[in-house]
This record gives C-alpha cells, sequence and structure tokens, in this order.
C-alpha cells in the first residue's frame, strides 16, 4: 500500500506503483482539474507541483512520488503565490478555451515562487513546457508580471 500526500490529505492506494499520477489524481482521487494532453510530457496540461516544483503528473509513476507533497491545481489557491496568480489570471482574462490553464498557472506559480520579479526571458524559460493551442501566451505573460507586482507589495 502506498501513501500519498496530495493537497494536504493523506490519501492511500493499493494499484499498481507504476501508474502515473495523472490518472490517480483524474480517475482515482477525482481531482480533474489536472488535464491529460499529448501523455508524453511535452505539453504542460497535466503539471503539478511536488513539494513546490512543477513536474509533469502523465509520466510520473507514483511509486516515483514517495513522501513528497503534491498539490494539484484545486489547492494552489490556498497560497499566496498561488491565489495571486489565480486573480491576475483572472483580472487579465488570461483563458480562451481554458484546457491549457491549469498547468499555466500551476507553472506560473512555480516560477514566481522561487523567482519574485522574472523577467521576460525567465517568464519564457520557465513556460516554454507549456504549449497553449489558443496562443494566449501574451496574456500569460502579462498575468505572470502582473502577478509578481502584486506580490512585490
Amino acid at each position: 500500500m502506498m501513501l500519498l500526500k496530495i493537497n494536504g490529505k493523506q490519501l492511500s492506494y493499493n494499484g499498481d506503483p507504476h501508474m502515473p499520477l495523472l490518472w490517480y489524481l483524474r480517475d482515482v482521487a477525482g481531482l480533474n482539474g489536472t488535464k491529460f494532453g499529448c501523455g508524453i510530457a511535452l505539453c504542460g496540461a497535466c503539471t503539478v507541483h511536488l513539494d513546490g516544483r512543477a513536474v509533469r503528473a502523465c509520466q510520473l509513476p507514483l511509486s516515483a512520488v514517495g513522501t513528497a507533497e503534491v498539490t494539484t491545481v484545486e489547492a494552489i489557491g490556498e497560497t499566496r503565490v498561488g491565489h495571486t496568480v489565480q486573480q491576475a489570471w483572472v483580472r487579465l482574462q488570461v483563458p480562451q478555451c481554458g484546457y491549457c490553464q491549469s498547468g499555466q498557472i500551476m507553472s506560473a506559480t512555480a516560477l514566481l515562487s522561487e523567482q519574485s520579479r522574472p523577467n521576460d526571458a525567465d517568464i519564457d524559460a520557465a513556460m516554454s513546457g507549456n504549449l497553449c493551442r489558443c496562443a494566449t501566451y501574451v496574456r500569460i505573460r502579462a498575468a505572470i508580471h502582473a502577478a509578481a507586482k502584486e506580490l512585490a507589495k
């Protein structure tokens, strides 16, 4: 039996330890905010935090999670940085279709948790693994700058 810490709760799992974290989150834990995009860790739709670090849940086996804390988009707003990022996303109307946005928010929150005042190059580097078919990249960058400015107050 595996014990997992997800969004501050202890959950257990008796199944296949090779199951990707994404499928556990969606199919077992009922946390559907983390999306399936490409399945090969290239699009970023499945981004979650593992001890605060952005990781791709579609390729991360449950056995690799260990004792790390998993945070999903459902709980990221409980952190100061995550809440501020979400507010900036809404205020600047970042999403178009919205499918990739949970992964975008998770990556942006990880960036701002590590770097309080990123420049455009920092943002582009941190967000480069997150694809948006609607091409909201300009609004994403603007929201990250707005969140950084708000967090600096």
